[in-house]
């Protein structure tokens, strides 16, 4: 059993219990988002060190574990900043997050947990918000947009659900079309699913991670994805988003590599 995992879990679990699935940020200051960091606890120090300041809200997009090197010392580095500063940074709920839902191999950080660990981080970490909707016109998740008839919908997503299966596994292509079929897993969703709910929830920009394949930018810059792992060849980047000032575009954003 590793006590210090367990501690730390549990002082988590009070606060996130308490946590909306949907995280509403109003319009002041600025917001850090960072995306998938997979077990690269160097990438989430640089994050929290060079971005950690008074006005400033820090968003991690999910996947904290397996793939990279590290997959405990990143979970415990920023599940502590979250105790830390619990009302200005928040971890979303990635597919890894969500391993005890869904399983996949391989997951290197799952299978060599001792059982009693991995029945308590599975609980804490499936409790873990699904979204942040900001006022200035921003939306930011793990994986695509499920099809709720209002973004306050969220909330209410069950576990193990299609919907919280397309929030967390979700896919996007950059061709015509809305549910595009099932790859490996991984629900696929075209160009008009996107358009169709950015417009249904009244929002201009979403920031997501969990596809390493897509572009940065995708449909007409509405869509951005980010990476802030060394666990693929792509650049650590981060996004920085003004609240005060309404979006039209993820080119809004101010893109940064770490």
């Amino acid at each position: 059993m590793d006590e210090e995992l367990q501690r730390v879990l549990r002082e988590v679990d009070r606060i996130v219990a308490r946590e909306p699935r949907l995280i509403e940020l109003q319009s002041a200051g600025t917001l850090v988002l960072a995306g998938d960091t997979h077990g690269d606890s160097d990438a989430s120090a640089i994050v929290l060190t060079r971005y950690r300041k008074p006005g400033t809200t820090i968003v991690f997009l999910g996947d904290y574990v397996d793939r990279g090197p590290r997959s405990r010392e990143n979970l415990l580095l920023l599940l502590r900043a979250k105790i830390e500063h619990p009302r200005e940074i928040f971890l979303l709920q990635g597919n890894h997050e969500g391993w005890s839902i869904l399983p996949f191999f391989p997951s290197d950080f799952w299978e060599h947990l001792d059982p009693e660990d991995r029945t308590l981080c599975g609980e804490v970490l499936t409790k873990l918000p699904y979204a942040v909707s900001t006022a200035n016109g921003l939306i930011a998740l793990h994986g695509a947009l499920p099809g709720v008839p209002v973004l306050e919908h969220l909330n209410e997503v069950p576990l193990g659900s299609d919907l919280w299966e397309a929030l967390t596994w979700g896919d996007y292509q950059d061709v015509p079309g809305t549910f595009l079929g099932n790859a490996g897993g991984r629900p696929q969703f075209g160009r008009n699913s996107f358009e169709e709910l950015m417009n249904r929830f009244g929002r201009r920009v979403l920031v997501r991670g969990h596809q390493p394949t897509a572009p940065l930018f995708l449909f007409e810059d509405r869509c951005v994805t980010l990476f802030t792992s060394c666990a693929y060849a792509l650049p650590r980047r981060v996004a920085l988003v003004d609240l005060r000032k309404e979006l039209r575009s993820s080119k809004d954003l101010q893109i940064e590599e770490i």
